[in-house]
């Protein structure tokens, strides 16, 4: 096994014996092994372990035996106490969720403080299958049915290539000690309901799953990166920017009757994979109408033949400067469409719509919101009109809601 680590890591570009090694180790038997591989490599390493607090003596027993773990490899061991449940009832999610993001925030400091260029976690094949059936089941899309990625950044998995056996086989013929956390036997947590039970059940069916599941994986990563190139192209010809802006031809993009690419058309703004039920309602939707990425970050305008997707304004703002060459102006919660045209044409009877004579215009202009005291004299009417009481009569909270 110790051929294969090396060639695995030498192979895939993971990292080298110059880097220095962040080990996460929770004492259990794939960390163990990890750092009993690692050493054997002749790679230098450090060890952090995560002090969850979660399961009383237990999780103090643990803390120890990497303690003790880290003068028999002669690494120095870092400690993190962290109280979990705390942090998951102020953040409300989920204990596992919780101590995730605690591990990783802290990991992510680490580097930053440059205890390491890698953090170096034990997850093996069994888990990335795993992984694959628990994305397929929650509905992630083609990058969840990928698994766990080997090296993302300054996280490496370098045990995947690797099955749960022959890492147990390996301990085993080396005498490694390790300690058994004993919240894995319970299958309350989601991970360990599809280790402890589905798979088994799966298992009397399909006995080759596991190495299927690996195929699978790789067969769908070979997948996305092929649909990553083409929709990168598509992309290419159907997104234009303009400013801060992002014009797309409605016709075009629905012509394509593909809601993959429409989804990652407007993924990278923040929309999510749901509204593309949104996108296609709005391509059949009047001007004006628009959605909204679920952060508020960025609006996809349903403008005549366009999608317009661009950034939400502050909301803060007061006045916007309007300059001569401005066509479209954005405001919250709207935009506003200057256009020029030829005297006597046909004009919308649209009441969104003014017309306005340009040799009375002066720019720079000024949008901003209504105050008491604003007037204007209406079209065909000698007398000037209150805005207020022109917003009473169209029906508008003076508040613009």
């Amino acid at each position: 096994m110790i051929d294969l680590f090396k060639q695995y890591i030498i192979q895939k570009n993971l990292f080298t014996k110059e880097d220095k090694l962040l080990l996460a180790v929770s004492g259990g038997i794939d960390s163990v092994v990890l750092c009993e591989l690692c050493k054997q490599a002749g790679f230098h390493f450090i060890i952090a372990h995560c002090n969850f607090q979660l399961r009383g003596e237990e999780s103090e027993r643990d803390e120890q035996f990497v303690k003790d773990l880290g003068k028999k490899y002669d690494a120095e061991v870092l400690i993190k106490k962290m109280d979990t449940e705390k942090y998951a009832t102020e953040n409300k999610v989920s204990i596992q969720v919780a101590a995730r993001e605690l591990r990783y925030e802290w990991f992510n400091q680490l580097i930053d403080d440059k205890k390491a260029a890698y953090i170096l976690t034990a997850h093996h094949a069994d888990d990335n299958a795993e992984t694959l059936l628990m994305n397929f089941c929650r509905g992630t899309g083609l990058h969840g049915l990928t698994g766990i990625p080997e090296k993302s950044n300054h996280l490496v998995r370098p045990l995947l290539h690797f099955s749960k056996q022959e890492i147990l086989d390996f301990a085993d013929q080396y005498k490694l000690e390790h300690v058994e956390d004993s919240s894995n036997q319970s299958s309350k947590y989601t991970r360990n309901l599809f280790r402890n039970e589905i798979m088994p059940l799966i298992e009397k069916v399909f006995p080759q799953v596991k190495e299927n599941l690996q195929d699978n994986i790789r067969r769908f990563t070979a997948i996305e990166q092929l649909y990553e190139y083409s929709t990168s192209e598509l992309k290419k010809k159907l997104c234009r920017r303009k400013g801060n802006e992002i014009h797309i031809p409605v016709k075009q993009l629905m012509s394509f009757n593909n809601r993959a690419l429409i989804y990652s058309v407007i993924a990278e703004y923040g929309f999510s994979e749901k509204q593309v039920d949104e996108v296609l309602k709005l391509a059949t939707s009047d001007s004006g109408k628009y959605i909204q990425s679920p952060a508020g970050s960025f609006r996809m305008i349903r403008h005549r033949h366009w999608f317009i997707i661009s950034p939400q304004l502050d909301m803060t703002v007061e006045n916007i400067v309007i300059e001569e060459k401005d066509e479209r102006v954005l405001f919250a919660p709207g935009y506003l469409q200057i256009e020029t045209v030829k005297p006597k044409t046909t004009v919308d009877s649209n009441s969104a719509i003014a017309l306005l004579d340009s040799k009375d215009i002066q720019f720079p202009l000024l949008l901003r919101k209504w105050k008491q005291g604003d007037y204007f004299y209406p079209l065909g009417m000698p007398k000037k009109k209150k805005l207020s009481r022109f917003l009473i009569d169209q029906k508008i909270s003076k508040s613009g809601k």
